[in-house]
């Protein structure tokens, strides 16, 4: 009898925690501020600019 009421509490658990997952939840409200216009430097960093993955340039010697 007390195997029976022990998965029986165990099951009633499961599905409370399981129904209680499921319940929709408001969610906060997102206050996108506006970004600055014109203040991002693209292009001006180093990223992308390195010739990484391309042959290097012909050896010359200057004497």
């Amino acid at each position: 009898m007390k195997k029976i009421v022990c998965v029986l509490g165990a099951i009633f658990a499961l599905v409370t925690a399981a129904n209680a997952a499921d319940l929709p939840r408001r969610q906060p409200v997102y206050v996108q501020e506006q970004a600055p216009i014109g203040k991002m430097p693209i292009g001006k960093s180093p990223v992308g600019k390195a010739p990484i993955g391309k042959a290097p340039g012909p050896v010359v010697s200057r004497y």
